[in-house]
């Protein structure tokens, strides 16, 4: 199978492309190298260097002519979604729709989507969040994850254009860089150094942490699934940043206490993904915990 990943240099879509092509899958990466590094694709991979909004996108398509389109290039911080949404919505919507008009122009069959469970949801309701969980997102970043995912509808009405899209919680691993979405990495980075940890609020806030691993091989198994859904990726357990410095500062042997700083706005407190019907539809199941997780990113680190 021939698949085009967005996004293919980056953190998760690289270790994807690994997963593809070690499956016997040809693989395209169109990758504008924002946050995504050369260094990242797979020698076996096809780059393009090509911003998802760009006019010569489609070109790309009617050369490589994919089957499967892969989709995990976006804007990915809260905080900049809401300093200027308006980017946010220029790469993850617009960029996404432009994106979609291509697979119509060239007969892709299918789309596999990178959403957020751990930014649609909103504040939760109950926990752990299920796929019918009300969607609140407290972000356009959020808002925007969403769209792509009602506009995946509509291309499948209008155009045949079959879609399975995957709600991560907060993926962590090898190859991922700092920032908002990176706090396994920005503590590991930090304590590797010796340098001052800082949480924001009083770190008793909960994410669920998935493996990047475990989310490669969920874009593999969606590659077969027949199915159009939404289905949440996570390890379906809560772990406080508290829990999860502490747990760091083992692995480093870090001396240093965490300091803090103000809560983030727009940032949910609480969540933790209900991931049952992944493994209903597409017989996926985290197989990595946090303790096995943790050491092999240390390492990678080091």
């Amino acid at each position: 199978m021939k698949i085009l990943v967005t996004g293919g240099a980056g953190f998760i879509g690289s270790h994807i492309v690994d997963l593809f092509i070690e499956n016997g899958h040809e693989v395209i990466v169109v990758d504008n190298l924002s946050t995504g590094k050369k260094k990242n694709v797979n020698k076996k991979a096809t780059l393009y260097i090509k911003d998802i909004r760009s006019e010569g996108l489609n070109q790309i398509f009617k050369q490589e002519n994919p089957d499967v389109v892969c989709h995990h290039a976006a804007q990915i911080n809260v905080r900049d979604s809401i300093e200027n949404p308006v980017f946010d919505a220029d790469v993850n919507v617009k960029g996404s729709i432009n994106l979609l008009e291509c697979c119509k122009n060239n007969n892709v069959k299918k789309v596999i989507y990178a959403s957020s469970g751990g930014a649609i949801y909103g504040e939760p309701k109950y926990l752990p969040c299920d796929e019918k969980h009300p969607i609140k997102p407290l972000s356009p970043y959020g808002a925007s994850k969403y769209a792509v995912e009602l506009m995946l509808n509509y291309y499948f009405t209008a155009h045949k254009i079959k879609y399975f899209i995957l709600r991560y919680s907060n993926v962590y691993g090898p190859r991922q860089k700092g920032g908002e979405a990176g706090v396994v990495s920005i503590f590991i980075k930090q304590m590797l150094k010796d340098k001052k940890c800082f949480i924001n609020g009083d770190g008793k806030q909960t994410r669920d942490f998935v493996f990047v691993k475990d989310v490669a091989r969920a874009n593999l198994l969606a590659l077969s699934s027949n199915e159009n859904c939404a289905v949440n990726i996570g390890m379906g357990k809560q772990t406080s940043i508290l829990n999860l410095f502490t747990q760091i500062k083992e692995l480093t042997k870090y001396k240093k206490k965490e300091e803090y700083k103000p809560e983030i706005k727009g940032e949910v407190k609480k969540i933790v993904l209900e991931n049952s019907l992944a493994k209903e539809k597409i017989n996926w199941e985290p197989s990595i915990n946090l303790k096995t997780g943790l050491e092999k990113t240390v390492e990678w680190f080091k």
